[in-house]
C-alpha cells in the first residue's frame, strides 16, 4: 500500500503570512506557487526535476494506493497515464468497485483505489497528475503537478540505461478545469457496499429537516482599512446568510460547563432568511449578517439537509466537512431543490457514506446522519479561504440518557486558556 497526498500546496512565503494579509485586505489570498505530490512538485515546475516523487512498481501485481487531498483551496482531478483504478473506499467506508481512468478528490477527502499493473514490464515511465477542478471567479493555482509511476527495471538491463531521457513517457489527459459534468457523473458512480456484512445504515424517518444556503457574499469593509471585495466591500461567506465569527472562549467548553451566554446564541436558522431564486440572477444585497449562532438538537435525533449553492458573487463547488459524523449522501442535482420533486429520487438503498461531499456549483446535496455523538461539532467548508470568510456553523447535541451517551468531562490535566 502506497500513501500518495494528491496534492498539497507550496507556498514560497509563510502560509500564515498569506492567510493574514487576505484576511487584512478582504480579499483572496495568494495562490500556491506549486502543488506537491508527497511533498514533492515534481517536472512540470521550473527546476523541480529532482524534486519528483516516483512510485516503483512490479509488474502484473496489484497495489492499493490511498489517495490524500492536502490542498487549501483547490479540488483536484488525479489520473495516471495508461492505467486505470478501481475505487475501493472513499473516506475510511468501502463503496461498490467501480474502474475509472480520472476521479476527482476534493480537499480534505480521501480515496482508495487498486491499481493493476500490466503484465509485461514496458520499458516506458508513466506521469500521475493532478490538477484543479475550479469553478469559481476567484484566482486559483492554474498548474498541473506530476509524480512518475516507474516500473522496476528487467534484470537484463542495468538500471542507468534507464532514466527519463531515454524512455517513452506518457501523460494522461484530465478533464477541463470546470468540468462540472464530469465531476457530477463520477460522484453519481459512488455507492455503498450495503452488505449483510457491512450495511448502509441510512435514517429511514427524519427527525428534523434543515435546508441550508451556501455561498459567497460581502460585509462593510472596516474604517481606515482598504478591502477588495466588490465596491470596497469585504469578501464573506456564509450558511443561510450567517457569516460565523469564532468566539474567544471555545464552543465545547461553553456548552459543557453550560455557560453558552455571550458566547453563543442557540438559534441559528435551519431555513434561509432571506428565500431568493438560489442559482438564477443573484439578488442586488450581497450583505450578510454576522454571528455564533447554533443548531441545539436532542441526541439521536434523525437529521436531513439539504445544502443549497447560491449564485451570490458565482455559483461555485464547495466542499462541506461535518465533524463527528459520517453522514449518507441521498441526493445531488443542480439548480434549486424541489421540495415537491426531488425527495422521490433519493436513495435511501446504498448512499455513499462520508464526511465530506462537494454541493454542486449551481446545484444541491441532501444527507442523513443520526446525531448520536453528543457534543460541539463544527460543519464547514474545506476550501480554507471560504472558511476563513466565515463559511462554517456548529451543532450543539445534547447528551443522552444513558452512561454512554453523555459528553464526558475534560481531562484534569487539559492546559487552561
Amino acid at each position: 500500500m502506497c500513501c500518495l497526498n494528491i496534492a498539497g500546496e507550496w507556498f514560497n512565503v509563510d502560509p500564515e503570512a498569506v492567510i493574514s494579509q487576505a484576511l487584512q485586505t478582504g480579499g483572496g489570498p495568494n495562490v500556491s506557487d506549486a502543488y506537491t505530490i508527497n511533498g514533492l512538485p515534481g517536472p512540470l515546475y521550473n527546476c523541480s526535476a529532482k524534486d519528483t516523487f516516483k512510485l516503483k512498481v512490479k509488474p502484473d501485481k496489484t497495489y492499493m494506493l490511498r489517495l490524500i487531498n492536502t490542498a487549501l483551496n483547490d479540488e483536484l482531478f488525479f489520473s495516471i497515464a495508461n492505467h486505470s483504478v478501481t475505487i475501493v473506499d472513499v473516506d475510511a467506508v468501502y463503496v461498490k468497485p467501480f474502474d475509472t481512468e480520472t476521479l476527482l478528490i476534493t480537499p480534505g477527502q480521501t480515496t482508495n483505489v487498486l491499481l493493476k499493473t500490466k503484465p509485461y514490464s514496458p520499458n516506458a515511465t508513466f506521469f500521475m497528475t493532478a490538477r484543479p477542478y475550479a469553478t469559481g471567479q476567484g484566482t486559483f493555482d492554474n498548474s498541473t503537478v506530476a509524480a512518475i509511476l516507474e516500473y522496476e527495471s528487467p534484470k537484463t538491463i542495468h538500471s542507468s540505461q534507464l532514466s527519463l531521457k531515454n524512455l517513452p513517457l506518457f501523460k494522461p489527459t484530465l478533464p477541463p478545469l470546470n468540468d462540472t459534468a464530469f465531476a457530477a457523473n463520477f460522484t453519481s458512480k459512488l455507492r455503498s457496499l450495503a452488505s449483510a456484512q457491512f450495511p448502509a445504515k441510512v435514517p429511514q424517518k427524519v427527525d428534523m429537516r434543515f435546508f441550508f444556503t451556501v455561498g459567497l457574499g460581502t460585509n462593510p469593509c472596516p474604517r481606515n482599512q482598504t478591502c477588495q471585495g466588490p465596491n470596497g466591500t469585504k469578501f464573506a461567506a456564509s450558511v443561510n446568510n450567517v457569516s460565523f465569527s469564532s468566539p474567544t472562549t471555545a464552543l465545547l467548553q461553553a456548552h459543557f460547563f453550560g455557560k453558552s451566554n455571550g458566547v453563543y446564541i442557540p438559534d441559528f436558522p435551519i431555513t434561509p432568511i432571506f428565500p431568493f431564486n438560489y442559482t438564477g440572477n443573484p439578488p442586488n444585497n450581497t450583505m450578510v449578517s454576522t454571528g455564533t449562532r447554533l443548531v441545539v438538537m436532542p441526541f439521536n435525533t434523525s437529521v436531513e439537509l439539504i445544502m443549497q449553492d447560491t449564485s451570490i458573487l458565482g455559483v461555485e463547488s464547495h466542499p462541506l466537512h461535518l465533524h463527528g459524523y459520517n453522514f449518507f449522501v441521498i441526493g445531488q442535482g443542480f439548480r434549486n431543490f424541489d421540495p415537491n420533486k426531488d425527495p422521490a429520487k433519493f436513495n435511501l438503498v446504498d448512499p455513499v457514506e462520508r464526511n465530506t461531499v462537494g454541493v454542486p456549483s449551481g446545484g444541491w446535496a441532501a444527507i442523513r446522519f443520526q446525531a448520536d455523538n453528543p457534543g460541539v461539532w463544527f460543519m464547514h467548508c474545506h476550501l480554507e479561504v471560504h472558511t476563513s470568510w466565515g463559511l462554517e456553523m456548529a451543532w450543539v447535541v445534547l447528551d443522552g440518557k444513558l452512561p454512554n451517551q453523555k459528553l464526558i468531562p475534560p481531562p484534569a490535566d487539559l492546559p487552561k486558556c
